[in-house]
């Protein structure tokens, strides 16, 4: 795991009272372990802006036990009838979870570390 952010980095950005009652430390480990599966291109050193406002985002979704959560096996499809007739039906997507705005948000910050460089060259020896 590459350490990107520090808790020093994300009380910079968001103050000292962002992780509220989670634990800062912890939440920074799951931060940089979030960047560090996402990230697909070598970063620069010092790390940019961008990644940082990005590992303070996710942080605190962290903090707040919003960034790994549990999963369910869900739903895939459900059928009700109340009469001969009437129906209500639901599908769902497995494993789908729904993305915080601080997530969204930092993956709109990551976008040109996260997709790979569009051209490979092979050569045949």
């Amino acid at each position: 795991m590459t350490d990107f952010i520090t808790v020093a980095d994300v009380d910079v950005q968001l103050g000292p009272d962002w992780a509220g009652a989670g634990d800062p430390v912890l939440a920074v480990t799951m931060a940089n372990a979030w960047l560090t599966a996402k990230i697909k291109r070598a970063v620069p050193d010092p790390v940019p802006t961008e990644i940082k406002t990005a590992g303070a985002q996710v942080a605190k979704e962290a903090a707040l036990g919003k960034l790994y959560k549990d999963t369910r096996k869900e739903v895939q499809s459900q059928t009700v009838s109340a009469q001969p007739g009437t129906s209500t039906s639901k599908t769902y997507v497995a494993g789908s979870t729904d993305q915080s705005a601080g997530v969204n948000f930092a993956l709109a910050l990551l976008a040109p570390w996260i997709t790979r460089s569009g051209v490979i060259m092979l050569k045949r020896i």
